[in-house]
């Protein structure tokens, strides 16, 4: 039962999740285009895209962006 739970939850959330990616992508005028496009298609990856996207791409699913020091 909580498998099943787990799994409709992840049905609902990375949709969501996904979307914020894109949007996200959408803001950053720092990354090539190529790169962009490369983040949108892994974002797909049910499951660890968002994650990805967060720990390895610097990105930010909501919120404000923290400056980065020079």
């Amino acid at each position: 039962m909580k498998l099943i739970l787990e799994f409709l939850v992840a049905l609902i959330l990375h949709p969501l999740a996904v979307l914020l990616l894109w949007i996200d992508l959408a803001r950053r005028p720092e990354l090539p285009s190529a790169e962009k496009i490369v983040w949108a298609i892994v974002g797909l990856i049910w499951g660890i895209g968002p994650i990805l996207y967060v720990l390895v791409g610097d990105g930010v699913l909501w919120g404000a962006r923290a400056p980065r020091a020079l």
